[in-house]
């Protein structure tokens, strides 16, 4: 196992893929051990390769649901606000 620097926005699957693209053959999911060190098992040949790739790499976040809350505020009220509208004050 070879330690990189841990990509910004990483996401496992489209890394795998994008190192396969790349031609480095790799079939273990990467590893973040309990002091935040990012492993990736491959080829100590292809360690300069994958070092390319994993730099650029900017992996999809999903956003997360949008609490109801979050939903009041992008509407422009408060809980209070709607509390008063429905008369539960």
């Amino acid at each position: 196992m070879i330690k990189f620097n841990k990509p910004q926005n990483l996401n496992g699957l489209e890394l795998i893929n994008e190192l396969k693209a790349a031609g480095v053959s790799i079939e273990k999911p990467p590893l973040i051990d309990g002091n935040d060190n990012f492993w990736l098992e491959v080829d100590s040949a292809d360690e300069a390769k994958v070092a390319a790739v994993v730099a650029a790499h900017n992996g999809t976040t999903i956003a997360s649901e949008p609490t109801p809350a979050d939903k009041l505020t992008a509407a422009g009220l408060t809980v209070d606000e709607l509390k008063a509208v429905l008369g539960l004050n």
